[in-house]
């Protein structure tokens, strides 16, 4: 469907509008600051709800397109378009974008820069799903990291300017790789050109030499948002030291956008350096799959648990895009980004809700906490039983389906990969053991209160789904169907 104004664009610099008018409001009233960053963000999760209604399921043309000439010198252009991989990713990021701002209400610190770094931070996040030129990516790409380091080496823990410098050199890292790898597609490809879905077309007739160069530096540059093992040492300190909002967009959606990229760019534009290092790439999927649990077993700290349990979780995605011959396993892998940004941005906002009560993480401080908080109990299970995989949960579905889809290829390591599931079990049900079992200590946890009304609101939407998609993912995998059939099309040839 076209619109008389240019929909993705509304809908991405919403959020900055948001900050603008937030820059203009006194510093001290703090809750107009944060109803204003609600309302805005609101609205960028109405548009994104208003792309998914009238998105066209039976393509995997490019829809909602937006095309301007933007630096003739450069040849870059400002392309905007959304296909069945990057609609699900917009809706997510709408909805844990507002959430996230929701359960920041209890900030008090700098409450107006907060806010403004935060649309800015959703801003970068929703370009970098609509944007198909390369110059345009890569600016979105950038502009994340600059609200990132600053909400999280302000608002974080005790150790925040260590963690925030660690993911912004890490990050930036990365960058430079994927900076090299647009310039030789740049310099490759004739007429030079920036837009990536005309180098999509053309990139399997470059050389392979540069084919397998250009893939090995995008593959770096995306890994590490993932992060694949051993990319991932960044993460855990990230998310332990950020505020829960911080830790859920991190998990829920920066994470996504490594996997994100490899789908967009590197796997279907370089099939040749594709083939080449598919074997690496899912022997890496399935180290990070058991290494994860195995260090996720090991943690003390509740929020440090989830961490690596996300490097774990994404492991899966990974043995999933090695496997890029099948329709299912790439589905698989959406699947997964939805599924995980949906569970673990639930459970770092259910561990911010005990943290803020107790002014603990430590799983060995707890024990019986069903006794005193039976609603809190109840959500955080929920949560616990879909990160385990059990069937019912989108989770389930997501690992099903990498499953099913990557045996044929490697059924070797996938049958390793299956490990995780029982590993993931173990550390979840002890983790749920140890805080909310055994006996309750009264005179130490009797001040805790029951999760309250603004908490549930934010969690109930993510419950709602983890269940939806779990007892029907037909409409996520509908949505989602004719571009991944288009997308290993094209990465076979």
């Amino acid at each position: 469907m076209s619109y008389s104004f240019p929909l993705l664009t509304y809908t991405i610099f919403t959020p900055l509008l948001g900050a603008l008018v937030i820059f203009f409001i006194d510093r001290e009233k703090h809750n107009a600051i944060r109803w204003v960053a609600t309302f805005f963000s609101f609205v960028a999760l109405l548009l994104t709800l208003l792309i998914l209604r009238d998105y066209n399921w039976a393509t995997s043309e490019m829809q909602f397109m937006e095309l301007h000439n933007w630096i003739p010198a450069l040849g870059a252009q400002y392309i905007l378009g959304l296909d069945g991989i990057s609609v699900p990713m917009m809706v997510l990021t709408g909805l844990l974008s507002l959430i996230s701002i929701v359960i920041s209400f209890n900030i008090t610190k700098r409450v107006k820069e907060y806010f403004v770094f935060f649309l800015m931070l959703e801003c970068g996040m929703l370009g970098v799903f609509c944007a198909l030129d390369f110059f345009l990516f890569y600016v979105f790409w950038e502009v994340m990291l600059v609200p990132m380091y600053f909400l999280i080496g302000i608002w974080g823990g005790p150790r925040r300017e260590y963690a925030a410098i660690k993911f912004f050199l890490y990050t930036l890292f990365g960058s430079l790789f994927m900076m090299v790898a647009i310039l030789i597609l740049y310099f490759t490809s004739e007429p030079h050109t920036l837009n990536m879905l005309e180098l999509t077309k053309i990139g399997p007739s470059f050389a392979h030499n540069i084919q397998i160069l250009t893939f090995a530096f995008f593959f770096i540059a995306f890994a590490i948002k993932v992060p694949v093992w051993p990319f991932h040492t960044w993460l855990p300190d990230a998310h332990v030291e950020a505020p829960t909002a911080i830790s859920i967009i991190l998990a829920a959606v920066l994470l996504k956008m490594g996997t994100y990229g490899m789908l967009r760019i590197s796997w279907p534009m370089l099939p040749e350096g594709l083939r080449y290092f598919s074997m690496p790439i899912v022997i890496l999927g399935v180290i990070a799959i058991i290494y994860g649990a195995l260090v996720s077993m090991a943690q003390k700290d509740l929020k440090k648990l989830v961490a690596y349990s996300s490097v774990s979780h994404m492991g899966y995605c990974m043995v999933a895009l090695a496997a890029y011959s099948s329709v299912t396993a790439m589905a698989g892998c959406m699947f997964q980004m939805i599924s995980h940004g949906l569970i673990t941005g639930a459970l770092f906002l259910l561990v911010g809700v005990i943290y803020d009560r107790a002014h603990t993480r430590e799983i060995a401080a707890f024990g019986g906490l069903a006794n005193k908080l039976p609603v809190y109990t109840a959500i955080f299970t929920l949560f616990g039983m879909a990160s385990l995989g059990l069937p019912g949960m989108s989770g389930f579905v997501s690992e099903f389906m990498v499953f099913i889809g990557s045996f044929p290829s490697y059924p070797i390591f996938v049958g390793i990969a299956v490990l995780g599931v029982v590993l993931t079990a173990a550390y979840i049900l002890r983790m749920i053991q140890k805080v909310f079992l055994g006996e309750f200590d009264a005179d130490k946890w009797g001040h805790l209160t029951e999760i309250n009304v603004r908490e549930t609101l934010c969690v109930a939407p993510l419950a709602i789904l983890t269940i939806f998609l779990g007892v029907y993912p037909k409409p996520l995998t509908d949505l989602m169907k004719a571009t991944l059939e288009n997308l290993v099309t094209l990465m076979a040839r």
